[in-house]
């Protein structure tokens, strides 16, 4: 298995997202064990079913000369073979050394995924990256009290840290890429998932370092209650009973998690003040309108306003965001013209690269069918403002296709009901949308914008062209 399945797998059969960090402090190891193997494989033990995965720390090991070596060969191999291991190295160097460092990490230790430093750019990354199996954990703002001296240096507005986020998704696939963000900064860390909404983030810096846990899970969690690998080491390792205090640290992230979860019906407050806020300022109108394919509709919905009202694009930037969340992808594909200005800003959000289909193609300069870079095999995510029936979606889809790209997934705001999904899907093509019609009507009646007859006439209209 993969680190990302493997993960995935560990979270959901322990309901977890702690970390245990196998840090043998010797001085610190009770005398009952005989030696650092027989205290890391209790703990193990104790907590292989509380736990997403294990952090040994590389540097405690090597400490301990050639046995402490042995050692962390034989602890990892007692981790579960379901449970990643995240070796806590922090590489950084360049060429044939970073490759050296790849085949220790990940052929000699056998780690899933392993700690990294940006400082020397991305030849120290790319040869960690070339394992498509394993996953690196680029360090971005870090725990430590001096962090701040380098990576909050700002240029442009923008701190270190968070010029590493884009750095590292650059240099890194996103389903091998992770961030490592330390609890005792829970607004950065509020500002890294802003940066990064897919990323897990390895937080260390719970417990001995005083890290805030409800700050911590508030600020960093997606909004399908996962991203974070909450860690926690001496806190655990050390204390009376490293089962309870494990399983007591589980259970706290998790009523966070729960009242995360309970507290917040992001995605539908989110799709509601969005249509609400398209209603206000005159992308939805109510009438007899007569559409591009020439049939008549009651509604009729101009969503290239938004590109007016930036504070209602970006509540859609946040709609788009939510439904491109679990979705894998190198490139944002914006079909013209009203998906171009959400494309733009979307693209901007989420530092991803944006390319799009022309639906003219010059026939001057480079006759180009499609603007931007991109290479052969890169999966994009098509973006537009709303689906009817699909008609110019599956000519832009062909495009794309054609240039040799990959396109599985469509993200629209609203979904017109009018056979779309269907056509698109019967292409291998999944459609996102932030609500369909019906939902958005059920948003404006219940908000008062419009009344139950509107409602009514809507839903009629529906029923009719189904």
């Amino acid at each position: 298995m993969g680190f990302l399945h493997k993960l995935r797998t560990a979270v959901r059969r322990n309901d977890s997202l702690l970390c245990v960090g196998l840090d043998p402090h010797t001085g610190l190891i009770p005398s009952a064990y005989s030696s650092v193997l027989d205290f890391n494989s209790a703990i193990i033990e104790a907590t292989s079913d509380l736990v997403c995965a294990y952090k040994p720390n590389y540097a405690f090991y090597e400490a301990l000369g050639l046995e402490g070596l042995r050692c962390l060969q034989e602890t990892i191999d007692l981790v579960p073979p379901d449970i990643p291991v995240i070796l806590d190295a922090k590489r950084g160097d360049i060429g044939s050394t970073a490759a050296a460092y790849a085949r220790a990490a990940f052929e000699v230790w056998k780690a899933d995924a392993v700690t990294l430093s940006p400082y020397l750019g991305g030849d120290s990354i790319g040869p960690f990256a070339e394992y498509r199996d394993r996953a690196v954990f680029v360090l971005c703002h870090t725990s430590n009290p001096s962090a701040s001296e380098v990576q909050t240096w700002t240029q442009r507005d923008v701190p270190l840290y968070e010029h590493i986020i884009d750095l590292a998704a650059q240099w890194v696939e996103p389903d091998q890429l992770g961030l490592v963000v330390g609890a005792t900064y829970p607004s950065v860390l509020r500002r890294v998932r802003s940066r990064a909404p897919h990323s897990w983030l390895l937080v260390p810096g719970i417990g001995a370092q005083g890290g805030d846990l409800e700050a911590t899970v508030k600020a960093g969690l997606r909004s399908d209650g996962l991203g974070l690998i909450i860690n926690s080491s001496r806190g655990i390792l050390y204390s009376r009973s490293p089962r309870e205090t494990a399983a007591n640290l589980r259970e706290q992230i998790n009523k966070v998690r729960d009242l995360h979860s309970l507290g917040s019906t992001e995605d539908h407050s989110l799709a509601h003040d969005l249509a609400v806020a398209l209603f206000d300022i005159g992308c939805v109108r109510f009438g007899d309108f007569v559409l591009h394919s020439g049939k008549h509709s009651p509604v009729y919905i101009d969503l290239r306003l938004l590109a007016s009202y930036p504070q209602v694009l970006d509540q859609a930037v946040r709609a788009y965001a939510e439904k491109l969340r679990s979705l894998r992808f190198q490139r944002v594909a914006a079909i013209p013209y009203a998906g171009l200005p959400i494309g733009t800003a979307v693209s901007l959000a989420l530092r991803m690269p944006l390319i799009y289909p022309r639906k003219e193609v010059k026939s001057h300069g480079t006759g180009r069918h499609i603007e931007g870079t991109y290479k052969t095999g890169d999966q994009v995510v098509l973006l537009d403002d709303l689906i009817t029936d699909g008609g110019s979606k599956l000519e832009m889809i062909e495009t794309l296709r054609g240039a040799g790209l990959t396109v599985t997934d469509l993200a629209v705001l609203i979904d017109r009901e009018g056979g779309g999904v269907e056509q698109l899907r019967a292409i291998g093509c999944d459609v996102h949308a932030a609500f369909t019609i019906r939902e958005m009507m059920r948003f404006l009646a219940a908000s008062e914008r419009i009344d139950h007859t509107q409602v009514l006439e809507v839903e009629a209209y529906l029923n009719a062209t189904d």
